[in-house]
């Protein structure tokens, strides 16, 4: 047996990405709720449903892209009551957080045990899990060829929703609109904005992303459904979104940064390091990066942009104009 740890070895290049994309989805969900003002905890409730979903979708439509467009569904159906209870009863998000989590998990127990008639563990030769894609001349580079290629297409996708967030909150109106919600709402509140639909926009889209973040769990990384399979890959989510400063390319840093501490603690497992410590290792990561952005906390996002700035100068202009609001 090799007891060496061999950081270039081809398995485990591979399973580097495997494990960063639940992890950068999930955590992009949540860029895109922190840009609009919210904190939303209800992260790993929304994956459990996409995990769920996903097997659901591909048992009974004898498809995997199937099966990914139901855990997508199901996470935005979970996603749309927490936006219920956060954006008309006016409900404490932290506390609608904790309880769209604990619903979630129940839930999905909950419809294994009645529909696929078992507990714990849910696998069939029925399951169709995504494929692996192989780049074309890419594979072939030692190194990048392990790292880059041999993945499914959510993990490609979600390389693509990093660089679409970037060019939402960057380019685009809605993105300012966003941005200009999450930092001073009564500014965009008073150019006519609707704050309840930038907020219902940006929880559902969250919901989206973290339903595609449960299918790449139950059907790319394992071809099953395991009860609270999410392992808290939602809270580090949360923590990715902090330490990335809610932006599109600091959020792929850090969830890259867990993945590869998560793809290192089952490398050292096979070592045989003890299971208690390399277990710990992905969280004391986050604890560490929680630190990290408590001494940062004066960080860009607590700082309003020029836009931002300039939104609030002709809000401010308009209410001493006595000028209307928009309806």
């Amino acid at each position: 047996m090799d007891n060496t740890l061999n950081l270039l070895d081809p398995i485990f290049l591979n399973s580097i990405f495997r494990l960063v994309t639940p992890i950068l989805l999930a955590a992009l969900g949540g860029m895109v709720c922190t840009r609009a003002g919210i904190v939303n905890i209800a992260l790993e409730g929304h994956m459990i449903m996409g995990c769920f979903g996903g097997v659901l979708g591909s048992y009974y439509l004898k498809s995997a892209i199937g099966g990914v467009l139901v855990g997508m569904i199901m996470s935005m159906l979970v996603a749309l009551i927490y936006g219920i209870l956060r954006v008309n009863f006016g409900a404490e998000e932290v506390v609608v957080g904790l309880a769209v989590n604990l619903f979630s998990t129940s839930l999905t127990v909950f419809l294994l045990r009645t529909i696929f008639k078992v507990t714990g563990t849910f696998s069939s030769p029925d399951l169709k899990g995504l494929k692996i894609l192989e780049l074309p001349i890419i594979k072939d580079i030692p190194i990048i060829g392990p790292l880059l290629s041999g993945h499914t297409i959510v993990v490609y996708f979600s390389w693509i929703c990093v660089a679409l967030t970037y060019i939402l909150f960057f380019n685009t109106t809605l993105g300012l609109r966003i941005r200009g919600v999450g930092e001073n709402p009564e500014a965009s509140k008073t150019l006519g904005i609707s704050i309840s639909k930038i907020h219902y926009f940006a929880i559902l889209l969250c919901g989206a992303f973290c339903g595609l973040a449960g299918a790449q769990l139950s059907l790319g990384n394992v071809t099953m459904f395991v009860e609270e399979m999410s392992g808290g890959r939602g809270w580090i989510a949360i923590v990715a979104s902090l330490l990335g400063q809610a932006h599109p390319i600091g959020v792929f840093l850090a969830s890259t940064l867990f993945g590869f501490v998560s793809s290192l603690s089952f490398r050292i497992q096979g070592l045989g390091w003890p299971q208690e410590f390399t277990e710990m290792l992905p969280y004391v990561i986050t604890l560490i990066s929680l630190v990290i952005v408590y001494i940062a906390s004066d960080s860009k996002l607590k700082r309003p942009s020029d836009e931002i700035l300039k939104m609030k100068k002709i809000g401010t202009t308009n209410a001493s104009l006595n000028l209307p609001e928009k309806k």
